[in-house]
């Protein structure tokens, strides 16, 4: 198979697995909003927020007013985030609509606290999937770009936040109180879901070892792991003397070994462990063979 056949292939796959993902995330959303929701007047941010305050006045359904609002943002920002991105955000958007007006709207949870805490980490699972796919479900993100664009000091994050935080007071004016406050307990919760569900969740960890016994810790780690490792060129600061300094990732299961390897041939190591969320390539659960 030739080379730009192979390609073709392998971005048409990718791409029917990117659309895929956004369906079953913006169906995610959608029941989140119409089992959860929606039953307990829970605005949690973003244009659904507005949606569903203005639904409380207006003959339309959340979806609908959803679309219409995201509409203009749309196609004001989408030369901000380039065209590949506005289109699959916009079928993104359309059917995330779509499924919170025609899924029944019910109480599914009985309780507004279990209504906020699932309904947060189902719409935070949904959204999770679609921004893995390259995309996302409302204009808000547009919007804060464009804002940001214009007041440079505010960076998007904040901006977010900002319309997030207005809309929640907003839904407390309209619904009450309660309401809002049950609202930034689901923001929490989705913000919390989709940030995992971004990151993945194939967890790993980073280890750098500084030692002048690292030839006799990189032969442990290759015989008693079948790990690898990244040597890098140091110098203490102090001593002025070229220093071993490693670099390895490896799962949580397998840590401990590396600390008792390390701990039995130099005591004196200076070590620094930090989370990996994601790792990808030879020997994790990224790695892809064509």
């Amino acid at each position: 198979m030739k080379l730009r056949e192979i390609n073709f292939a392998k971005e048409g796959g990718q791409m029917i697995k990117d659309y895929a993902l956004i369906a079953l995330g913006t169906f995610l959303a959608g029941w989140a909003f119409a089992k959860f929701f929606l039953p307990h007047d829970l605005a949690p941010g973003g244009v659904t927020g507005i949606s569903t305050v203005l639904a409380s006045f207006l003959p339309l359904k959340v979806g609908t007013l959803s679309f219409l609002i995201n509409l203009p943002l749309f196609l004001l920002g989408w030369r901000t985030v380039g065209w590949r991105f506005a289109a699959r955000s916009f079928i993104s958007m359309t059917l995330m609509s779509l499924f919170i007006d025609v899924i029944p709207v019910s109480d599914l949870a009985g309780d507004v606290m279990l209504a906020s805490i699932f309904g947060g980490a189902l719409m935070g699972l949904g959204l999770g999937l679609v921004v893995r796919a390259g995309a996302t479900t409302g204009g808000t993100d547009m919007a804060a770009k464009m804002i940001h664009h214009v007041i440079g000091f505010l960076s998007i994050p904040t901006v977010l936040l900002i319309i997030d935080a207005a809309v929640v007071l907003v839904a407390a004016l309209v619904f009450g109180v309660t309401a809002g406050l049950w609202a930034l307990i689901t923001l929490f919760v989705a913000t919390k879901a989709m940030d995992l569900v971004i990151k993945g969740f194939n967890t790993a960890m980073q280890f750098m070892i500084i030692s002048n016994h690292s030839e006799e810790i990189v032969r442990r780690i290759h015989r008693d792991i079948d790990r690898g490792c990244t040597r890098l060129m140091a110098e203490g600061t102090y001593s002025g003397k070229p220093v071993g300094t490693l670099i390895c990732i490896l799962s949580r299961t397998e840590a401990p070994r590396l600390k008792k390897i390390v701990a039995e041939i130099d005591p004196h190591a200076f070590v620094t462990v930090c989370d990996v969320h994601e790792a990808l390539g030879r020997g994790f659960t990224g790695e892809k063979e064509y």
